[in-house]
């Protein structure tokens, strides 16, 4: 009987180490290390000024679930040490909740007693461990033929070509892959480069969007309830640090088509059902249609920005102003990529899971 995929991340950006629990994976599982490593290298900061000077070796360190380089199909426990902290820089701010970040929040939760240094487990570094997962989920599912790929579609106005939502070449996705900044074009790459390091310049950050694809799915896989295919990749997007808006197919463009604008017409093509186009997003009634599933994840500009804000002292409760130190990205779009996608492959492979489950107990 097959398991849903469940995973947990542990750790906190200035702990001793960050790291993953996975449980649910198929055994026998080759770790192809040369693979895993391009996915970590991916989310890694480099230097050049378009991200956070915190640059970490991201070395993997596996404790349980692999034997003799296989998955053994019991829980996997990875570790990624912290090496390049300084935790002093956020000492003076601990009660001064940086605007818009989890600071606040986690403060209230738990009660005061969460690690403040470098946002704890709301930080982004959080992503590093997930980048992991999603590698190993990637490589579950390239065996089945399905590839998950994506590219930065928009730094601030600056906005990149989109998918062809019909047709996405394996190709491509590897291409995109294997790039420094990941745009389709190049010239649109380069003028977004500009745009994050004028950001940085004026101590000010800039957001941007994510466009993801999963081709070689079946029909078949999701739900018409709260498990549809939409709704467990958003609940997986939703999780990473920065995602505030998820649309698939047109998504919000819907709201300004007519009917015959915005329905796929299928066609019949060797042996296989089509659609003419795929505004869907490769997706109907929360269930995948054969088409490549299209979304995209906008993020917001890093809150963490050099600026002088308004804020308040949590132990005393007056007003105050919070200027910012530490390492920080002007923009989380360069690393945001392998993020994205490892979030959806995550949950592509958990929701075939559920189906299989289902087929096994009607």
């Amino acid at each position: 009987m097959s398991e849903e995929l469940r995973y947990t991340l542990f750790g906190e950006s200035h702990g001793e180490a960050i790291g993953v629990v996975l449980e649910h994976l198929p055994a026998g599982l080759v770790l192809d290390w040369d693979f895993i490593r391009q996915e970590m290298d991916r989310r890694r900061a480099r230097a050049g000024g378009l991200t956070t000077s915190r640059i970490e070796a991201d070395q993997v360190r596996v404790l349980s679930g692999v034997f003799e380089g296989r998955t053994t199909g019991t829980p996997l426990a990875a570790v990624i040490e912290n090496g390049n902290t300084r935790s002093g820089d956020y000492a003076a701010a601990r009660y001064l909740a940086r605007p818009s970040h989890g600071d606040y929040t986690g403060f209230v939760k738990y009660h005061g007693f969460a690690d403040y240094r470098g946002g704890g487990h709301f930080s982004g570094r959080l992503t590093a461990p997930l980048v992991f997962a999603g590698a190993l989920a990637k490589l579950v599912l390239r065996e089945k033929g399905i590839l998950v790929g994506g590219h930065i579609l928009q730094v601030g106005p600056v906005r990149d070509e989109p998918f062809d939502p019909v047709e996405i070449p394996p190709a491509l996705l590897e291409a995109l892959r294997l790039k420094d900044f990941c745009t389709i074009s190049d010239e649109a790459g380069q003028r977004m480069q500009q745009v994050i390091r004028e950001a940085g310049q004026q101590l000010d950050s800039v957001g941007g969007m994510v466009e993801c694809a999963v081709t070689g799915l079946p029909a078949g896989i999701g739900r018409e309830d709260a498990d549809s295919m939409e709704g467990q990749i958003a609940r997986q997007l939703f999780a990473v640090p920065a995602v505030k808006g998820v649309e698939f197919g047109l998504g919000f463009g819907f709201a300004g088509a007519l009917g015959h604008e915005a329905n796929d017409e299928f066609y019949a093509e060797n042996g296989r059902i089509k659609t003419r186009t795929n505004h869907s997003g490769g997706i109907n009634g929360g269930i995948t249609n054969g088409m490549p599933v299209v979304f995209r994840a906008a993020m917001r500009p890093t809150p963490s920005i050099a600026r002088p804000q308004h804020t308040v002292d949590l132990r005393t409760m007056e007003n105050a102003v919070l200027e910012i130190r530490g390492r920080h990205d002007p923009c989380i779009l360069p690393r945001a990529v392998p993020v994205i996608e490892s979030a959806a492959a995550l949950a592509v492979l958990a929701a075939m899971g559920k189906l299989e489950r289902e087929e096994t107990n009607p």
